[in-house]
Protein backbone atom coordinates (compact mmCIF):
# COMPACT_ATOMS: atom_id res chain seq x y z
CA UNK A 1 0.00 0.00 0.00
CA UNK A 2 2.94 2.12 -0.43
CA UNK A 3 0.58 4.07 -3.12
CA UNK A 4 -1.56 5.24 -0.30
CA UNK A 5 0.61 8.11 0.44
CA UNK A 6 0.55 9.46 -3.41
CA UNK A 7 -3.07 10.23 -2.64
CA UNK A 8 -3.39 11.70 0.56
CA UNK A 9 -3.80 15.34 -0.74
CA UNK A 10 -6.84 14.00 -2.91
CA UNK A 11 -10.16 15.94 -1.27
CA UNK A 12 -12.08 12.27 -1.71
CA UNK A 13 -9.59 10.14 -0.19
CA UNK A 14 -9.02 12.62 3.02
CA UNK A 15 -12.56 12.07 4.03
CA UNK A 16 -12.62 8.24 2.97
CA UNK A 17 -10.51 5.44 4.24
CA UNK A 18 -12.46 3.23 2.14
CA UNK A 19 -11.60 5.31 -1.49
CA UNK A 20 -8.20 5.61 0.13
CA UNK A 21 -7.59 1.54 -0.25
CA UNK A 22 -9.27 1.75 -3.53
CA UNK A 23 -7.27 4.10 -5.41
CA UNK A 24 -3.90 2.68 -3.52
CA UNK A 25 -4.77 -1.01 -4.29
CA UNK A 26 -5.89 0.46 -8.06
CA UNK A 27 -2.32 2.04 -8.80
CA UNK A 28 -0.50 -1.37 -7.70
CA UNK A 29 1.16 -3.16 -9.99
CA UNK A 30 2.87 -5.62 -7.29
CA UNK A 31 1.87 -9.45 -7.87
CA UNK A 32 0.75 -10.83 -4.74
CA UNK A 33 -1.60 -10.18 -2.09
CA UNK A 34 -1.99 -9.06 1.68
CA UNK A 35 -4.04 -7.71 4.23
CA UNK A 36 -4.45 -3.74 5.21
CA UNK A 37 -5.77 -1.37 7.64
CA UNK A 38 -5.67 2.26 7.20
CA UNK A 39 -7.27 4.82 9.47
CA UNK A 40 -7.39 8.48 9.35
CA UNK A 41 -7.68 10.77 12.21
CA UNK A 42 -9.77 13.89 11.68
CA UNK A 43 -9.13 17.17 14.21
CA UNK A 44 -12.79 16.57 15.63
CA UNK A 45 -11.40 13.36 16.97
CA UNK A 46 -13.18 10.94 14.91
CA UNK A 47 -11.36 7.76 13.89
CA UNK A 48 -12.24 6.83 10.42
CA UNK A 49 -10.95 3.22 9.51
CA UNK A 50 -11.12 0.61 6.72
CA UNK A 51 -9.83 -3.05 6.72
CA UNK A 52 -9.80 -6.12 4.75
CA UNK A 53 -8.33 -8.95 6.52
CA UNK A 54 -6.75 -9.64 9.35
CA UNK A 55 -4.99 -6.67 10.64
CA UNK A 56 -5.86 -5.33 14.03
CA UNK A 57 -6.40 -1.76 15.62
CA UNK A 58 -7.87 -1.42 19.15
CA UNK A 59 -8.35 1.85 20.88
CA UNK A 60 -7.70 1.98 24.92
CA UNK A 61 -9.75 4.00 26.97
CA UNK A 62 -8.84 4.41 31.00
CA UNK A 63 -6.75 1.29 30.96
CA UNK A 64 -9.73 -0.94 29.25
CA UNK A 65 -10.14 -1.72 25.45
CA UNK A 66 -13.02 0.20 24.28
CA UNK A 67 -12.66 -0.64 20.39
CA UNK A 68 -11.17 -3.23 18.10
CA UNK A 69 -11.41 -4.59 14.94
CA UNK A 70 -12.65 -7.61 13.71
CA UNK A 71 -10.41 -10.23 11.77
CA UNK A 72 -12.27 -10.66 8.22
CA UNK A 73 -11.59 -14.40 7.56
CA UNK A 74 -13.32 -16.56 4.67
CA UNK A 75 -12.12 -19.69 7.28
CA UNK A 76 -9.32 -19.86 10.20
CA UNK A 77 -6.01 -18.53 9.42
CA UNK A 78 -7.24 -17.67 5.87
CA UNK A 79 -8.47 -13.65 5.71
CA UNK A 80 -9.48 -11.69 3.03
CA UNK A 81 -6.95 -10.22 1.26
CA UNK A 82 -6.69 -7.25 -1.31
CA UNK A 83 -4.99 -9.28 -4.59
CA UNK A 84 -3.14 -7.98 -7.67
CA UNK A 85 -5.60 -11.14 -8.50
CA UNK A 86 -8.95 -10.83 -9.60
CA UNK A 87 -9.20 -13.40 -7.13
CA UNK A 88 -8.88 -11.71 -4.17
CA UNK A 89 -10.96 -8.73 -2.61
CA UNK A 90 -11.06 -5.34 -2.92
CA UNK A 91 -11.92 -2.35 -1.35
CA UNK A 92 -15.81 -2.94 -1.35
CA UNK A 93 -15.28 -5.96 0.92
CA UNK A 94 -13.35 -3.85 3.94
CA UNK A 95 -14.90 -3.51 7.26
CA UNK A 96 -15.07 0.03 7.43
CA UNK A 97 -15.97 1.94 11.26
CA UNK A 98 -15.76 5.00 13.06
CA UNK A 99 -14.37 6.19 16.48
CA UNK A 100 -14.99 9.08 18.38
CA UNK A 101 -11.83 9.37 20.70
CA UNK A 102 -11.67 10.98 23.84
CA UNK A 103 -8.24 13.06 24.68
CA UNK A 104 -5.90 10.55 26.65
CA UNK A 105 -7.18 7.58 24.15
CA UNK A 106 -4.41 5.10 22.93
CA UNK A 107 -4.34 3.18 19.56
CA UNK A 108 -3.04 0.49 19.28
CA UNK A 109 -2.01 -1.07 15.66
CA UNK A 110 -0.82 -3.84 14.11
CA UNK A 111 -0.37 -7.24 11.47
CA UNK A 112 -2.11 -10.14 12.95
CA UNK A 113 1.20 -11.66 13.37
CA UNK A 114 1.12 -8.94 16.21
CA UNK A 115 -2.36 -9.95 18.00
CA UNK A 116 -1.76 -13.72 17.33
CA UNK A 117 1.06 -13.23 20.07
CA UNK A 118 -0.13 -10.88 22.66
CA UNK A 119 -3.53 -10.82 24.73
CA UNK A 120 -5.32 -7.87 25.17
CA UNK A 121 -4.70 -8.12 29.07
CA UNK A 122 -0.99 -8.09 28.53
CA UNK A 123 -1.47 -4.91 26.06
CA UNK A 124 -3.17 -3.47 28.71
CA UNK A 125 -0.27 -4.22 31.42
CA UNK A 126 2.43 -2.82 29.47
CA UNK A 127 0.59 0.35 28.35
CA UNK A 128 -0.10 1.03 32.25
CA UNK A 129 3.89 0.49 33.47
CA UNK A 130 5.40 2.44 30.58
CA UNK A 131 6.25 6.17 30.74
CA UNK A 132 5.16 6.68 26.76
CA UNK A 133 3.68 5.96 24.31
CA UNK A 134 7.42 5.00 22.65
CA UNK A 135 8.57 2.89 25.30
CA UNK A 136 5.04 1.38 25.40
CA UNK A 137 5.29 0.10 21.56
CA UNK A 138 8.90 -1.05 21.82
CA UNK A 139 7.73 -2.67 25.02
CA UNK A 140 4.77 -4.31 23.24
CA UNK A 141 6.88 -5.11 19.78
CA UNK A 142 9.42 -7.44 22.30
CA UNK A 143 6.71 -9.39 24.06
CA UNK A 144 5.16 -9.93 20.58
CA UNK A 145 8.03 -10.86 19.56
CA UNK A 146 9.22 -13.07 22.73
CA UNK A 147 6.35 -14.82 22.85
CA UNK A 148 6.68 -15.60 19.27
CA UNK A 149 9.55 -17.76 19.78
CA UNK A 150 8.40 -19.18 23.00
CA UNK A 151 7.21 -22.92 22.16
CA UNK A 152 5.92 -23.30 25.68
CA UNK A 153 3.84 -19.73 25.20
CA UNK A 154 -0.35 -20.52 24.42
CA UNK A 155 -1.06 -17.72 22.51
CA UNK A 156 -4.21 -16.46 21.66
CA UNK A 157 -3.39 -17.50 17.94
CA UNK A 158 -3.09 -21.85 20.00
CA UNK A 159 -6.21 -21.01 21.83
CA UNK A 160 -8.23 -20.04 18.96
CA UNK A 161 -7.23 -22.75 17.05
CA UNK A 162 -8.32 -25.28 19.30
CA UNK A 163 -11.34 -23.39 19.93
CA UNK A 164 -12.02 -23.81 16.25
CA UNK A 165 -11.19 -27.95 16.70
CA UNK A 166 -7.95 -27.13 14.89
CA UNK A 167 -4.29 -28.75 16.28
CA UNK A 168 -1.93 -26.77 16.38
CA UNK A 169 0.80 -27.13 14.29
CA UNK A 170 4.05 -27.71 15.24
CA UNK A 171 5.91 -24.94 13.35
CA UNK A 172 3.65 -22.20 14.61
CA UNK A 173 4.51 -23.14 18.43
CA UNK A 174 8.26 -22.95 17.43
CA UNK A 175 7.45 -19.70 15.83
CA UNK A 176 4.44 -18.23 17.02
CA UNK A 177 2.11 -16.48 14.72
CA UNK A 178 4.09 -15.10 11.94
CA UNK A 179 7.33 -13.87 13.40
CA UNK A 180 8.11 -11.85 11.23
CA UNK A 181 5.04 -9.55 10.92
CA UNK A 182 4.97 -9.60 14.85
CA UNK A 183 7.50 -6.86 14.89
CA UNK A 184 6.93 -5.45 11.11
CA UNK A 185 4.55 -2.57 12.61
CA UNK A 186 2.90 -1.31 15.43
CA UNK A 187 1.74 1.56 16.68
CA UNK A 188 0.90 3.55 19.75
CA UNK A 189 -0.12 6.81 20.09
CA UNK A 190 -1.40 9.27 23.06
CA UNK A 191 -4.12 11.68 21.24
CA UNK A 192 -4.86 15.32 22.14
CA UNK A 193 -7.08 16.93 20.10
CA UNK A 194 -6.66 20.73 22.10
Amino acid sequence: MANSSTFIKDEEVSQDPQILLMKAHAATSSIGSATVIVAMLEKTGTLKIASVGDCGLKVIRKGQVMFSTCPQEHYFDCPYQLSSEAIGQTSQDALVCTVNLMEGDMIVSGSDGFFDNIFDQEILGVINESLGTDEAAKALAELARKHSVDVTFDSPYSMEARSRGFDVPWWKKLLGAKLVEAVKWMILRSLSHK
